[in-house]
Parts: C-alpha cells; structure tokens; sequence
C-alpha cells in the first residue's frame, strides 16, 4: 500500500468515531524469555512478524508521523488478545452459530485470540504457497496485494472468513492507534498528534476562554506523560 497522505486524512476523520468498547487492558503486560528480551503475552515470534509487517503496511510510516509498528499497535494487540478481549469475556459466545448477514456483525464461535492464531496460520499458508516465503518475508507490493485479497474475501482461511479476519485487524490497528498509550499503542502520542487530541486532562478551565490559541500543553495520558515507563514497569513487576 503506498504511503498515500490521504490515508492519514481517514485516520483523522476516524479519530472520533473508533469504537472504544473493544479497547479492555490487559493485565499482566510482558515478561521476559530466557535470554533476558521481551517476550510477547500471546503472539508466538512468527505471528508477531505478521503482525509488525501488516500494521506498518495498514498505517505506514511517513512524513507525517510513524507507522503502525513504530506506534506501538504491535504491543497494544499482543496485550489485548492476551486479556479479556482475546478471550471474549465480554461476548455471548454459546451459539447457535448460523451464517449471519454483514449488518449482523461478528456471528463466529472463535475469540478473538483464536480467530488470529488461525488466520494468521492460514495467510502464512496461502503466502508460501503463492510467494513461497511467509508475509512477513515478501515485499511491500505482495503485503498490499495478500492485504487486499483479505478484505475481499479471496484468501482460504479454512473456517475463518478472510474478510472477517481483515475487518477485525483494521479495527484493532486503529484502536490500538488512537488508544490511550496506556495499553501499549499509540506510541509517543503518535495518534493524538496526527488527530490533535493532547490527552485526558483532569480539566481544561483556564483554557476554556482562550479562543483560536494553540494548546501548548504537554501530550498526557491516562498513567502521565510518559506510560510507556509506567508499562515497562508492569511487565517486569508480573
């Protein structure tokens, strides 16, 4: 996919209108593996590779501001699909599970955390024997068509609709874009500079009055200034 401004353009219109319900934290955040690095919550090494190849294709970097997998929606998916919302604690999922119609919305049996292992496991499927090397390893224009072939539908996922599986990773390449950094997205603010939003300050009195003035305030997050300390310290605390 080409780094095309106008994208970002959507990105600002979507600032406002990305659903929140699905964004829950994950408690615990990452520990360490036996070498001393950061281990992932859930993603295994190779189904993070995807991950940090399709989000820096979905929002790439550029002039404008960090892509996808500089701005942290690797971290805040790995968290999330490792919590609650992986675990779709807070979805009916006792059937009965008829092919519903697109107006319905999600209608599978699978969590979240599963439909991923699955397509994930089924794009590195379909990418060998296409490309003969996983989607992590090909090329920026074969990503954006294997991208493009999911959102139509056009990819063998087995029981998982490819167009399900896409929807679904767009919508939480956003969340974790325009979330607060809290959950381990939005890295250095990347999405609230791109949108204009400074963060959740407890109020904004004294600038209530000072119209058509920048805000000059530091950007600030649910947990300070800078919550990716306040994470690091979580998962080393876990």
């Amino acid at each position: 996919m080409n780094h095309d401004p106008a994208r970002r353009d959507f990105l600002r219109l979507i600032g406002v209108t990305v659903p929140a319900g699905m964004v829950l934290c994950a408690c615990g955040g990452s520990g360490t593996d036996a070498h001393g690095g950061t281990a992932n919550a859930f993603f295994a090494p190779g189904e993070m590779d995807f991950i940090q190849a399709a989000t820096a294709r979905l929002i790439p970097t550029d002039a404008l501001g960090p892509g996808g997998d500089k701005a942290g929606i690797p971290t805040f998916l790995d968290l999330q699909l490792a919590g609650p919302y992986g675990r779709a604690e807070r979805w009916y999922m006792q059937g009965p599970w008829p092919t519903g119609i697109n107006g319905q919305g999600y209608q599978l049996r699978f969590t979240p955390a599963q439909l991923y292992r699955q397509a994930i496991a089924g794009i590195d499927k379909h990418c060998r024997g296409k490309y003969q090397q996983p989607f992590a390893k090909l090329t920026g224009d074969q990503q954006d068509e294997v991208l493009h072939a999911l959102e139509g539908g056009k990819v063998d996922l087995g029981d998982v609709p490819s167009k399900t599986f896409f929807n679904l990773l767009w919508q939480n390449t956003q969340e974790g874009f325009l979330a607060d950094p809290a959950y381990g997205g939005n890295r250095d603010f990347a999405g609230w500079k791109l949108v204009g939003f400074p963060g959740p300050r407890y109020n904004y009195v004294r600038e209530i009055g000072e119209y058509g003035k920048p805000y000059q305030q530091p950007y600030v997050s649910l947990i300070g200034r800078v919550p990716g300390a306040a994470l690091a310290h979580a998962g080393e605390a876990s």
